[in-house]
């Protein structure tokens, strides 16, 4: 059974409000093509707009979306390492595979090792 992805309610049956949103830390399971965005569900049209608009504030980053793209690749095809290869199985350019190898990186440092920028 699903849950408001708000308060966390158990939502009734198959009809309940939802929408799909953008989001770049989003990853489908099954769908490539559906990577970047997110369906949300909720207990009443007003969560449903709260989270509409959370989504909406919070910033779409395309290095992040590679990112996830690129760790997905690696846990399905372990040892497919170079940028090359990363690009044949990702379907991203050298250039995005380059940003988001940085934005895994980054993420992996401590916050007291990152320039303020990055904080």
């Amino acid at each position: 059974m699903k849950r408001c992805d708000l308060c966390g309610v158990l939502l009734p049956g198959e009809s309940v409000p939802s929408a799909v949103v953008r989001d770049s830390s989003s990853l489908a399971a099954h769908d490539p093509g559906q990577d970047g965005v997110r369906r949300v569900s909720a207990c009443s049209p007003e969560h449903l707009a709260v989270l509409v608009e959370r989504y909406q504030r919070r910033p779409f980053v395309d290095a992040e979306l590679w990112a996830g793209k690129i760790a997905r690749s690696q846990e399905q095809h372990p040892g497919k390492n170079g940028v090359q290869a990363l690009c044949e199985d990702t379907g991203l350019t050298p250039a995005h595979v380059e940003k988001g190898l940085q934005w895994i990186c980054a993420s992996c440092e401590p916050e007291s090792q990152r320039g303020p920028e990055e904080g």
